[in-house]
């Protein structure tokens, strides 16, 4: 049995950002996990500095992802760190992922996978070429809630699936804020760092991830409108999709960050022939079931007719609220739980939780999602077919 906790390194995330923080929370919450290491900033000083806060040994504050991956693989097997977490910008996605598992890490990386399809196909050659292991921070797939919405459409207590909608509201971007030199604005708006799309980029690709996740069932083709509102701006700042699943559901998604008001609205209601469900972010320790001969049923987190796998993704009792950072954490117990099987040469069994993260084949099918969109959308909501 191994005595330890997985180690690892971080690429981004220092003085001034927002995400890397949160994976900072998330990796600590079941003490499974620990920063080792990291290249915090492509500013050399401000990674180190940054490292000192975190109080590394300085000679694990690395100055570029280049010299703190290629350091780590030559320290002994129980000292380097064991994957790396990129959580940086999209641009600077791939070139860390790529290295890192070439020199024999796991990688665990902020969400899209890669700056373009192109990329994402050729990280995923990567990805079986050298056996490594390969996780994505669509974090909404970690509440409890969420799991048990899976459960139930896969245990077919909804029926055949039917009508799939989800969105993604937020009202941040309602002016044109990078214009201010708001960090968090200006890479999102800028197609050299963000990638061919901005807000579905951003935050539509959640809403994609999230409705695949629940019904199991894969986009094939779709017809979106984008627009950018706000004058100036390069990217959409707004999208509304429609969606053709395998197997004959139909879907609507739409995500927009000039949603005056909306914070993070995330919310997606699933059809099917027997009965519907509903689940909010605002509200993630609530799901409504609906039926069309009985009163709705309201389910709540953590009580025990929830499925093993909702269980198993709470950590307090009833009523104590959890949310977003137990979400996220949920994904970094499950990819250190796949990184210790592998270590202790273990199998893993296909319903254990360790399995239960999203892999590169989600990377993929995220950014063909993307590149779809802009694609019908420069062609005036053409229906148009997911290219995985």
């Amino acid at each position: 049995m191994m005595s330890r906790k997985i180690r690892y390194g971080m690429v981004g995330g220092g003085r001034g950002a927002f995400i890397g923080a949160v994976h900072r929370i998330a990796a600590n919450m079941d003490g499974q996990v620990e920063l080792v290491c990291g290249a915090f900033s492509s500013e050399p000083a401000r990674s180190k500095a940054s490292g000192a806060d975190f109080f590394l040994p300085p000679g694990r504050c690395y100055g570029t992802f280049e010299e703190m991956i290629r350091a780590e693989a030559k320290l002994p097997v129980g000292e380097r760190m064991d994957f790396v977490a990129i959580v940086t910008p999209n641009h600077m996605h791939f070139p860390p992922a790529k290295l890192a598992l070439e020199k024999g890490f796991h990688v665990l990386s902020d969400k899209p996978a890669t700056l373009s399809l192109a990329q994402a196909k050729k990280l995923a050659e990567i990805v079986q070429r050298t056996g490594q292991l390969y996780g994505l921070t669509h974090n909404y797939t970690g509440y409890p809630l969420v799991k048990e919405a899976r459960h139930l459409v896969t245990n077919g207590r909804l029926g055949k699936i039917r009508k799939v909608v989800v969105e993604y509201p937020q009202g941040w971007l309602a002016t044109r804020l990078e214009a201010s030199g708001q960090k968090q604005a200006a890479w999102r708006t800028d197609p050299k760092r963000s990638g061919a799309a901005g807000c579905i980029g951003d935050i539509g690709t959640h809403a994609e991830n999230l409705a695949e996740y629940i019904t199991g069932l894969k986009i094939e083709e779709l017809a979106a409108d984008l627009t950018a509102f706000v004058k100036g701006r390069k990217l959409d700042d707004d999208g509304n999709v429609l969606l053709r699943f395998k197997g004959g559901a139909k879907g609507v998604l739409h995500a927009s960050q000039v949603s005056v008001g909306e914070e993070n609205n995330l919310n997606i209601r699933v059809y099917g022939e027997l009965g519907g469900l509903e689940w909010h972010q605002n509200e993630p320790n609530t799901m409504l079931l609906k039926w069309p001969d009985q009163p709705m049923q309201v389910y709540r987190t953590a009580n025990g007719y929830l499925s093993a796998a909702a269980k198993g993704a709470g950590r307090t009792p009833p009523a104590h609220p959890e949310g977003y950072l137990e979400a996220f954490a949920n994904i970094y117990k499950n990819f250190a739980g796949a990184i210790r099987a592998r270590i202790e040469k273990k199998k893993l069994a296909k319903d254990d939780p360790a399995n239960d993260y999203p892999k590169i084949e989600d990377g993929v099918r995220g950014m063909a999602f993307i590149e779809a969109v802009v694609k019908s959308s420069k062609k005036n909501a053409a229906w148009t077919k997911l290219d995985v």
